[in-house]
């Protein structure tokens, strides 16, 4: 007599194809979780780092934060590489006299810098003397206590004469500091180092659809005072240019830092800069 196997032995499948699946979900996961990061960073939130000293005494080198992508609209400059899929800038929003963007730079349109929303389209910019003028009336600017910068292995004085020491004996960088107040009762402080070339500008009227953007360390920033030329200036910024809204400290760190130490991670983090907003 012969046996038969029983009908559920014979139909039970082989477990060979179970790896394989267990890799196309994992696979499926990456490539989800990947859009979920592109979508929210081109969108909603991203991270930028400071790498120069060009808005002393607001951003240090070495301080990252998070820039909100909505209140401008969008542009192919919100998309990673700058991928032209945006045609224009869609759900433009306006700038405010004060604001610290973060935007493409021309004339390469493909570097981000950070600097302040100093004229809109209309208003006519000068300087004089090293004071600011905003349509002809000059922007109070009153001076304050200077601004002590301790000296890290990312941060350094601009020139010798700046250079002092603290009771402590620690090295710092004293600059002089003022409170600048715009049309509109917006303040903020900037850092004036003496008479430069620039203290000193024709009366520029701002284009439509267009910006005047300053650095605050003003003697230090290579900003809209300069034409648009290469590793000179950036000119008048188009608003099409603007990639995001300046809107909270997220890390900061002094460079001393070291990947075979990681005790040095916490060491030289500015913990008292995290969290702060603009």
């Amino acid at each position: 007599m012969t046996e038969t196997a029983p009908a559920d032995a014979a139909e039970t499948p082989a477990p060979a194809s179970r790896p394989e699946k267990k890799e196309e979900n994992f696979f499926v996961f990456l490539i989800k979780l990947v859009l979920i990061v592109v979508v929210f960073r081109s969108f909603f939130l991203s991270p930028f780092n400071i790498p120069s000293e060009s808005m002393l005494p607001r951003l240090l080198n070495g301080d990252y934060l998070l820039a909100a992508k909505w209140p401008y609209g969008y542009s192919k400059y919100s998309l990673p590489f700058s991928v032209p899929l945006i045609p224009g800038r869609i759900f433009a929003g306006q700038p405010e006299r004060g604001d610290i963007v973060i935007f493409k730079a021309p004339p390469g349109n493909d570097i981000d810098y950070i600097k302040r929303v100093i004229g809109l389209p209309g208003d006519q910019i000068q300087m004089i003397g090293g004071q600011l003028h905003i349509n002809g009336k000059p922007v109070p600017k009153q001076r304050i206590a200077d601004f002590e910068l301790p000296i890290t292995p990312n941060t350094h004085c601009y020139l010798p004469q700046f250079e002092a020491r603290r009771a402590d004996g620690g090295a710092v960088c004293l600059y002089p500091r003022y409170r600048e107040t715009l049309p509109g009762g917006r303040s903020y402080d900037v850092l004036d180092l003496g008479l430069t070339p620039q203290d000193d500008t024709q009366p520029v009227v701002v284009p439509e659809d267009s910006l005047f953007l300053m650095g605050d360390n003003r003697d230090n920033s290579l900003d809209s005072r300069f034409p648009a030329v290469p590793g000179q200036g950036i000119g008048i910024v188009p608003q099409a240019n603007l990639v995001g809204r300046a809107t909270v400290m997220m890390f900061s760190t002094d460079g001393s830092s070291e990947w075979i130490k990681p005790w040095t991670w916490f060491t030289a983090a500015r913990w008292s800069r995290i969290g702060g907003t603009f």
